[in-house]
């Protein structure tokens, strides 16, 4: 059961019950920040934006959804008032403790949902699962958002549309409208050139904390962006249920 806001209602009956239908227990866990997304977008947009997709896959899929990391590295965004962020160290102990949690109770299955990309470290959590008897996925894939994005009609790149832009702004009008301030029509902003992101930090790039263009955005592409994601993890679910990896 999957309540209209960032948390699952289960009960741990509803638990059992999902579990013993099923050959191979998946849990999703959307991995968010709290980090400036510009004027019109709240410091959560990328928990929002995680719990909305792992939200749609909780009600196409059976799967256990787990409540969001809402923590994580935002390190490049620290000259904004609001941004807090943990070590990649401590965000993949967290992530490694959750699926040795997991696996304990009979969860052996875990697809990280990740909806901030400087998360680099989920990458090396999921590279480093094999052989440990758990079974780990990250999702989305860069391919899993251009499907998403064509189907949607997002007419911004993926390189153009790195944050509080065309994407992050239309899933929210869709999910969260209420959290969508004015303004975001006349926030554009283009720095496609950031190849010193990582040493210098967002403010190198961009004094409003937007690349991208929001001006773009709406509802109804928000709406389709999930429902291309959410088709796009059924391959994610077909292999990570599979009896064997290959």
């Amino acid at each position: 059961m999957v309540s209209g806001g960032l948390l699952s209602l289960d009960t741990t009956e509803d638990v059992r019950e999902r579990g013993s239908g099923v050959a191979r227990q998946v849990a999703v866990l959307p991995v968010g920040s709290l980090e400036q997304h510009g004027a019109h977008l709240p410091l959560t947009t990328d928990t929002l934006v995680a719990c909305a997709i792992a939200r749609e896959i909780a009600a196409a899929y059976p799967v256990h959804l787990l409540p969001p990391v809402t923590i994580s590295c935002s390190h490049e965004h620290a000259d904004w008032p609001g941004t807090v962020s943990i070590s990649a160290v401590t965000l993949y102990a967290v992530v490694r403790d959750i699926a040795a949690s997991l696996r304990r109770s009979g969860v052996d299955t875990l697809v990280v949902v990740n909806g901030h990309g400087g998360n680099y470290v989920l990458g090396n959590v999921v590279q480093e699962s094999a052989g440990t008897g758990t079974r780990m996925a990250l999702f989305p894939a860069m391919e899993d958002w251009e499907g998403a994005c064509e189907r949607a009609g997002v007419q911004t790149s993926l390189l153009t549309d790195m944050h509080a832009g065309e994407i992050e702004t239309s899933i929210l009008l869709h999910a969260h409208p209420e959290c969508v301030k004015d303004g975001y029509e006349a926030s554009d902003f283009v720095a496609d050139d950031r190849r010193h992101l990582l040493t210098l930090g967002m403010s190198a790039y961009t004094e409003s904390g937007v690349i991208g263009r929001p001006s773009m955005a709406g509802a109804e592409k928000g709406k389709e962006l999930l429902a291309g994601l959410t088709e796009a993890f059924g391959a994610y679910f077909s292999l990570v249920t599979s009896e064997t990896l290959h």
